[in-house]
C-alpha cells in the first residue's frame, strides 16, 4: 500500500503503486499514476494528466505536469509522461505538452534533473542526462541519451542536443549541438569533442580515434558538410560512433551550432 502522510491531499482517482511515499502537504491531482516504490516528497505538487514510472524520487516544491507555458495552449488534454528511476530535485518544473507539438512531454528513465530545472512542453528527454542546477529547457527540444547540461545554461525552442553531449554553464544555445561534442558560450559554439566524457563511459581508444577523425573532415577540413557525411560513411561502414554522429547531421532541422575555431581543440587530442 501506498504511505501517503495525513496532510498531503491525494485525489481519490489517482493511481498509486505498492510502496509508493507522499510527503506533508503534497498535492496530487487526477488522473495521474504513479509506479511503484516512488518517492514524492514535502510540497511536492503533481497536475492531472501525469505519469511517474518507478523508483523514481521527487524532491520537495518541485511542480510537475503543470499546463504549459503557451499562449497556444487552449486547455487540451496533453500529456507529461516520466519512466523509471529518475531524480528529480528542489523546485524543477516540468510541464505538460500542447496539441500543436504531438500532446506529450517525455522523460526517459535513470535521469538527473537538478534543482531549479525546467523542462517546458513538447520536450522529449532520453535515458541517462544530466540538468544541472537552473538548466532551462524551452518547448519542443529533444535531448539525446548521456548529454550533460551545465547550470544556468539555456535551450532554444526546437533544438536538439545529441547523445553524449556536454553544455558548458551558462551556455544559450540556439542551434543542434551534434552527439559528443562540446559547446559553450552565449551563443553556443561547438569546442570540440567531450573526449574526458567519453572515456569515462567507457569508449575504446579506436572509437576515439575514428571521432576526432570525424569531426576533424566535417568542421576543419574544406568539404562541404554534405561531401564530409558522404565521406565518412564510406570511410567508417562499421563506426557505430560514426553513423550516429553522421545520421544526427543529415536531419538536423535547426541548423549546428557554429565551430568556435579559435577554442576547437578535440580534434587535435587534447583534452
Amino acid at each position: 500500500m501506498p504511505n501517503i502522510h495525513p496532510t498531503a491531499i491525494v485525489n481519490p482517482k489517482a493511481e498509486l503503486g505498492a510502496n509508493v511515499t507522499v510527503g506533508p502537504y503534497s498535492i496530487i491531482d487526477a488522473p495521474v499514476t504513479i509506479a511503484a516504490d516512488t518517492q514524492i516528497g514535502p510540497h511536492v505538487i503533481i497536475r492531472p494528466f501525469t505519469s511517474i514510472g518507478q523508483r523514481c524520487r521527487i524532491f520537495q516544491f518541485a511542480v510537475i505536469g503543470e499546463v504549459p507555458q503557451d499562449l497556444k495552449f487552449q486547455g487540451e488534454e496533453s500529456q507529461l509522461i516520466i519512466g523509471d528511476d529518475n531524480v528529480i530535485r528542489e523546485f524543477a518544473t516540468l510541464h505538460r505538452g500542447t496539441a500543436g507539438g504531438g500532446g506529450v512531454t517525455q522523460i526517459g528513465h535513470h535521469n538527473l534533473l537538478m534543482a531549479y530545472t525546467h523542462v517546458a512542453h513538447d520536450c522529449r528527454l532520453g535515458n541517462y542526462i544530466i540538468m544541472s542546477n537552473a538548466a532551462t529547457l524551452a518547448g519542443h527540444i529533444t535531448i539525446d541519451d548521456y548529454a550533460i547540461l551545465g547550470g544556468l545554461s539555456a535551450i532554444h525552442q526546437f533544438c536538439r542536443i545529441g547523445a553524449y553531449a556536454f553544455i558548458g554553464g551558462a551556455s544559450a544555445v540556439a542551434r543542434d549541438v551534434p552527439p559528443f561534442c562540446m559547446a559553450v558560450g552565449n551563443r553556443a559554439k561547438i569546442v570540440g569533442l567531450n573526449l574526458v566524457g567519453l572515456k569515462r563511459h567507457g569508449f575504446s581508444t579506436a572509437t576515439l580515434d575514428s571521432l576526432k577523425n570525424a569531426f576533424e573532415t566535417l568542421f576543419a577540413s574544406e568539404l562541404t558538410l554534405k561531401e564530409a557525411v558522404a565521406q565518412l560513411r564510406q570511410r567508417y561502414p562499421e563506426e557505430a560512433a560514426v553513423k550516429i554522429m553522421v545520421d544526427f547531421l543529415e536531419h538536423s532541422e535547426r541548423g549546428l551550432a557554429p565551430i568556435d575555431a579559435r577554442e576547437n581543440r578535440s580534434h587535435r587530442g587534447k583534452e
